[in-house]
């Protein structure tokens, strides 16, 4: 009886040691390091305004109407200001 006791002891041991450790969390994963990851654009909202603005210009460009000489007017705005924000990414190198 004795015998049969320690040996369902050390069954239940072996069963719950490895039912925890294989239960158990991993070890979280290394983040890449700075070289591993390739560098975040820089000055994203700038780059968003440009590609709008030059949607905005494809809209302008293909409008049915001159709006009284104003889409004239308005391309000539925006070719200016795709041109400034060019600038600004420019001085930032």
């Amino acid at each position: 009886m004795k015998n049969w006791l320690v040996g369902a002891l050390a069954i239940l041991t072996l069963v719950f040691t490895l039912t925890f450790s294989a239960s158990a969390p991993a070890a979280p994963k290394p983040q890449p390091g700075p070289a591993a990851s390739p560098a975040p654009e820089r000055h994203p909202e700038i780059h968003e305004a440009i590609a709008a603005l030059q949607r905005a210009r494809e809209h302008m460009d293909h409008a049915a109407h001159d709006f009284g000489g104003h889409r004239v007017e308005a391309i000539r705005a925006t070719d200016e200001a795709i041109r400034q924000l060019k600038i600004c990414l420019e001085y930032d190198k």
